[in-house]
């Protein structure tokens, strides 16, 4: 199984994707009702989040990475934390996120 593939299927399921050509096709764009449940699905999946941006009117407002916590990205304390200050700063959002789903996790949902 491939990393969008899993995603699409575990983590992003019977979420409304708002990224209408704003932004590159491949970057999935949810509100923040949707955002804060597919972050609770990555925390629960053990999926890494390399970095999340926060966007407004097909702008990017706000970025934040795991570099930048100094945690590594499958710790949900830096991307629990920088949603809430994003939506928190400013209303009515978009977010994405870069993530990284383990080898192990893929081959697991393959077999």
């Amino acid at each position: 199984m491939e990393q969008e593939e899993f995603l699409g299927e575990h983590v992003f399921t019977n979420r409304k994707d708002l990224n209408n050509g704003f932004d590159e096709e491949s970057n999935k764009h949810f509100s923040q009702d949707d955002f804060e449940s597919i972050l609770d699905q990555v925390q629960y999946f053990g999926i890494g989040v390399y970095k999340i941006e926060g966007w407004l009117n097909g702008v990017v407002q706000e970025s934040a990475s795991h570099e930048t916590f100094k945690k590594k990205a499958t710790d949900p304390k830096w991307y629990l934390k920088a949603f809430k200050t994003m939506y928190h700063r400013q209303e009515d959002m978009s977010y994405t996120a870069t993530y990284k789903v383990s080898k192990k996790l893929l081959a697991r949902e393959s077999g």
